[in-house]
């Protein structure tokens, strides 16, 4: 009874994943003294390690947060295809929120909330 359910899940978690990865950005090229190389565009190597390490913990920011959503959708897949009538009432309201966690979510790790407080601030 349980395996459709954590088929789900795993299925769920792997489309978060494969997301994800697609949306990262694209490996950095490493000297052998394991610093980033700098680009003929960039004069400093510091400014490139330094985006290169801000990118990464965006990115990790992204992951956890792929991986707490895919929580959140799997309790209320969980409730929505229980027998009983209240869970399922429960679940209406729970996928609601989640979608509207979701989207908050997807908007501030594309930078739309960001822009959109900035236009709100500077009026550009």
């Amino acid at each position: 009874m349980r395996s459709p359910f954590a088929a789900l899940t795993i299925t769920t978690v792997l489309l978060l994943a494969v997301l994800f990865a697609a949306t990262s950005p694209a490996a950095a090229e490493v000297s052998p003294t394991g610093h980033l190389r700098a680009d003929s565009n960039t004069p400093n190597p510091a400014v490139t390690n330094f985006t290169a390490a801000m990118n990464r913990l965006v990115a990790l920011a992204a992951a956890a947060g792929a991986g707490l959503l895919s929580l959140v959708w799997a309790r209320v897949a969980l409730s929505w295809f229980s027998h009983d009538s209240m869970k399922k009432i429960l679940a209406k309201e729970r996928a609601r929120d989640a979608l509207i966690g979701t989207l908050l979510f997807v908007g501030a790790i594309s930078g739309l909330v960001w822009a959109l407080a900035n236009w709100v601030v500077t009026g550009v």
